[in-house]
């Protein structure tokens, strides 16, 4: 049987990814600095660690076949782009991908895959919202807008590298803005679908919820299920350079939270206030997936947005009568 690593287990992305793999019949260890937040993921292993601790990662490399590295500082727009938090994103991300790429290739790990970001796009491509540019090939002359960005960059070359001198197989996926049930709603890390539906849930029927900027910056959001399909048929493909794994529908955070609304019933005015944005404008690019896989991500996004409304208004009312 093949044995898995997650790297990031109790984190939104890499608990789904315990369930699918354990679903398909692997064994699976676990490992993350905390426990998921909202359901305990069924690996056979589960370690309670830091993976920028060098004796750490080489414990829990040992004796596996294939290393899912999720592990990531991060957080959504008013995490990453206020600046407060830059050197840790880029230390402790960049320190967790040193690791266990450089420990997992001395126990004899074959095959990486890493999680990426659609981040990695340069700001100049991204300035009009309605015209974004995010094919794989324009990741370069690189102007990311986030230190977040940077270390992503980074950490793709750093993987590549080992790919080229060391004889490992890699992986490679940018992630574009992926939502679901299970995943942080709260906080401030939480991203735009999940703060979106947690307003909308908390707010009586002609109340009022509070968005950052005008709403018209726009981007694409893909539903966990779809995540992680693309996931594993890159894995499993032979596909050795980076690969988009997003939708192509591309919204505006003003269309957003009216689907948002739409799906909980409910009519609410936007006050439109100032706060940390990103670029004005993002999508996938899926013309490669296609060709390299012969798939891509086609749901909609109101459907995933269905059910992750149902979770957070769940968790939004066990909340309240808490109080």
């Amino acid at each position: 049987m093949k044995r898995i690593l997650v790297c990031g287990a109790g984190g939104f992305i890499g608990g789904h990814l315990v369930t699918r793999l354990k679903n398909e019949g692997y064994w699976v260890r676990g490992v993350d600095i905390k426990p998921h937040d909202f359901a305990a993921p069924p690996a056979d292993e589960f370690v309670l660690g830091d993976l920028r601790e060098p004796e750490l990662v080489r414990g829990v490399v040992r004796e596996i076949d294939e290393v899912y590295q999720l592990a990531a500082d991060m957080g959504g727009a008013g995490y990453v782009f206020t600046g407060e938090h830059d050197a840790c994103v880029m230390h402790n991300s960049a320190t967790i991908n040193l690791n266990v790429l450089e420990f997992g290739t001395r126990a004899g790990v074959k095959r990486f895959f890493y999680s990426s970001s659609a981040c990695i796009y340069p700001e100049y491509n991204q300035l009009d919202p309605d015209n974004p540019k995010c094919s794989e090939d324009s990741a370069y002359p690189a102007a990311p807008d986030s230190e977040y960005g940077w270390e992503k960059l980074f950490s793709e070359r750093l993987y590549l590298a080992y790919m080229r001198n060391h004889g490992v197989q890699v992986r490679i996926a940018r992630f574009h803005n992926i939502f679901g049930p299970l995943g942080t709603w709260t906080g401030g890390r939480e991203k735009a679908p999940a703060a979106l539906c947690r307003k909308v849930a908390e707010a009586p029927d002609g109340g009022e919820i509070e968005m950052w900027g005008d709403g018209k910056q726009t981007r694409s959001f893909l539903y966990i299920d779809e995540c992680l399909e693309g996931v594993r048929r890159l894995m499993d493909s032979g596909i050795a350079r980076p690969l988009n794994i997003g939708s192509e529908e591309m919204m505006s955070i003003n269309h957003l939270a009216e689907t948002v609304m739409e799906i909980a019933g409910k009519k609410l005015a936007v006050r439109h206030i100032p706060g940390p944005l990103g670029v004005r404008g993002r999508n996938s690019d899926n013309r490669l997936i296609r060709q390299e896989l012969g798939w891509a991500p086609e749901r909609p996004a109101k459907e995933g947005l269905a059910k992750t409304y149902g979770w957070i208004a769940e968790q939004v009312s066990v909340a309240l009568n808490r109080v």
